[in-house]
């Protein structure tokens, strides 16, 4: 698979979006961190809007987690992880395999029908690589 390696260029308006979003995801404030991701989405054309559309999908997987619809969360994971794959190791300076490793470990969980109880902290976190 063709990896995408030129990022968008963000206003600064729209960093602050991802940002927050990261900042709402990481507290599990996923059902928010979906919202400030989707208006930001909205507006990025081109290659950039399946990775959005991948963080998005990734967050309402774990808002289902949250809610026990295990059905809604492997849906969401998997959808959110296929988007993600063409993005590399870190995309917009978010680090996208990191991101992928961790929510891939929390979909096996999902699909292997077992008890889970969750807590924000052992969730996966959308960090930024510094360069």
């Amino acid at each position: 698979m063709h990896t995408i390696n030129e990022p968008a260029r963000l206003e600064p308006e729209a960093m602050w979006q991802l940002s927050k979003g990261a900042d709402e995801f990481n507290a599990g404030m996923f059902f928010e961190c979906h919202e400030t991701l989707e208006d930001l989405w909205h507006g990025i054309r081109g290659q950039a809007r399946d990775f959005f559309q991948g963080l998005i999908q990734v967050a309402v997987g774990f808002y289902h987690l949250g809610n026990r619809n295990m059905t809604g969360c492997r849906s969401q994971l998997e959808k959110g992880l296929q988007k993600l794959i063409p993005y590399g190791d870190s995309y917009m300076g978010v680090d996208a395999a990191t991101l992928r490793v961790q929510t891939e470990a929390w979909l096996d969980k999902v699909r292997s029908g077992e008890e889970i109880r969750a807590h924000v902290r052992d969730l996966p976190k959308i960090r930024f690589i510094v360069k």
